[in-house]
């Protein structure tokens, strides 16, 4: 059952214990709270100000799997304080491992300092957990994806118009790109993974995947530069740097272009129009 008195005592232990900053939000000039206001813990957590005062008042029904694990994200917990934070709230905390969706602090507090530069935290299937502000206005926002359309590789062959991001001409090597990530993937996580859903779905839908998937390609690995066919700024030619997260199957990916190049103006009118676009 839900222990309302400690859980409301978590939350505000959690909530006091960051700094603006540290999320990526002004501080003003004027600030007198020590910690985050419940105004900015509701805002990080994607949730009303009313429904997450309720929580740390004692009151209010028992939050859901889906507000917890959006709270756990919002107050940049660790994987330990996430599962305390579902105890508390009477529910059995999400398994560990490569499934998980729950990006740790380390990882967002880089995140959080990226405000002007693309980047995006993905899974090993290609699912764009958190994403910069400039990440959705170049490649959309991944909180509208559900299902299995929250990875980039059952897109690409599910969805044509997912190939609308890239110049024809790289068509060919990134489905052969998708499909041989997906292959290691399944390898590495045998049968009756999420992995091996996706595949079993593609090849019952998809004639294109079946094509390459029986090539048996494998170690298949991102080129240097990534070509993006942004329908307002037009084509960039970007760079990616990758950072793993050494406690989960996540990666942190960051899109930066050539100094003075053509591509970099574009990012930066991107970066300007952006909060427009998405």
């Amino acid at each position: 059952m839900i222990d309302r008195a400690s859980l409301a005592d978590f939350l505000r232990s959690r909530r006091t214990a960051l700094q603006p900053e540290d999320v990526g939000l002004p501080r003003g000039q004027r600030r007198r709270t020590s910690g985050l206001r419940r105004e900015e813990a509701a805002l990080l957590s994607n949730m009303s100000v009313d429904y997450y005062a309720r929580l740390e008042r004692e009151r209010g029904p028992q939050p859901s799997d889906q507000m917890l694990a959006s709270i756990a994200q919002g107050l940049r917990l660790t994987l330990d304080e996430r599962d305390h934070l579902f105890r508390l709230a009477g529910h059995q905390p999400p398994p560990h491992g490569p499934d998980g969706d729950h990006v740790g602090p380390g990882m967002m507090r880089i995140l959080d300092r990226l405000v002007d530069t693309p980047a995006e935290v993905v899974t090993e299937l290609g699912e764009t957990l958190q994403q910069t502000p400039l990440a959705a206005a170049l490649t959309g926002d991944a909180r509208e994806r559900v299902g299995d359309a929250r990875s980039l590789g059952f897109r690409w062959f599910s969805d044509p118009t997912s190939r609308d991001l890239h110049p024809v001409e790289d068509h060919e090597f990134l489905s052969r790109m998708y499909a041989s990530g997906l292959r290691g993937v399944l390898a590495s996580r045998g049968p009756g993974s999420r992995a091996a859903h996706l595949a079993d779905r593609l090849l019952a839908e998809s004639e294109e995947f079946r094509a390459v998937w029986a090539r048996h390609e494998v170690g298949i690995r991102p080129r240097a530069v990534k070509r993006y066919v942004h329908r307002e700024v037009g084509l960039l030619e970007l760079q990616c740097q990758v950072l793993q997260d050494p406690d989960g199957s996540h990666n942190l990916l960051v899109y930066t272009a050539e100094p003075g190049s053509v591509s970099a103006e574009r990012l930066q009118l991107l970066s300007v129009v952006g909060a427009d676009l998405r």
